[in-house]
């Protein structure tokens, strides 16, 4: 399967985001792709006051996600996951993907995992989502997906795969700090050795944001990568790495303990 990462500086304007991805749209289908994924909340500038974060949320099918339907409907072979604010409850709202095909929403997935870490609360703005692993099919693979922060919690990675993931696409907006660029690295690397899966990390570039978006395969080698500038990233994804990996480390088949798919309720703050 070939995939592609959009990765790119998202501005305030939705309508300027929506040129954006239906640029990459156009250019990933002339490539080949079978998978396109862009960054975690492409559709407006990740901003930290809770009332812009509240006014520029659109529901699902709302003009932004419509945009990306009508460009989706013309390269019809080709599946783009991307991400989106969408109005939630009690004032705050609902960090979103959305997977699109043909002009068709294929499957959406509310972040589990709020990042309130580094001095940053998510949970001030955003509610989490819940419910179950969200697993899409796409040129005859499993896709799982999650949202950011969720990359450090290999529990869902983990329950992905056990869902019948092959690879797990990360739409991010991670923000720069000490050793945060290592932290990406690491913890996408992680997670594809965690599961013997590809890992497909889009990120967000720009002033805020370190971009760096990676394709790891299932034994822990970025195959492809870029810096932090805008670009598309193209990689293959091979089946048959992807069961030569799982026979020569059998992880999934070694270990002795089942992730409980329970979700915990947040603590307060």
């Amino acid at each position: 399967m070939r995939v592609a990462i959009g990765q790119f500086a998202v501005e305030e304007d939705w309508r300027a985001n929506a040129g954006q991805a239906r640029g990459y749209l156009r250019e990933a289908s002339a490539a080949g792709v079978d998978l396109l994924v862009l960054p975690e909340d492409s559709m407006a500038l990740f901003i930290d006051e809770p009332g812009k974060i509240r006014d520029a949320a659109q529901p699902v099918d709302g003009p932004y996600v419509s945009a990306l339907r009508e460009g989706s409907a013309e390269t019809p072979g080709m599946t783009t996951v991307f991400g989106m604010h969408e109005p939630g409850v009690d004032g705050k709202v609902y960090n979103t993907l959305v997977a699109i095909r043909g002009g068709e929403v294929l499957a959406t997935y509310r972040k589990l995992h709020l990042y309130d870490a580094f001095g940053a609360r998510e949970s001030d703005r955003v509610a989490p989502g819940s419910g179950d692993p969200v697993v899409i099919d796409c040129a005859g693979w499993k896709i799982g997906l999650m949202t950011c922060y969720d990359v450090r919690f290999p529990e869902l990675a983990r329950l992905l795969v056990d869902a019948g993931a092959q690879a797990i696409a990360c739409p991010t907006a991670w923000v720069r700090g000490p050793l945060k660029e290592w932290h990406w690295e690491v913890m996408v690397t992680a997670r594809a050795l965690d599961n013997t899966c590809y890992l497909i990390g889009a990120g967000e570039c720009g002033r805020r944001n370190i971009g760096s978006s990676l394709v790891v395969d299932p034994l822990g080698t970025a195959v492809a990568r870029l810096g932090t500038r805008p670009g598309l990233l193209f990689a293959e994804l091979d089946p048959e790495l992807l069961t030569t990996a799982r026979e020569n480390l059998p992880v999934l088949a070694n270990r002795r303990f089942r992730v409980d798919p329970t979700v915990r309720e947040l603590a307060a703050p």
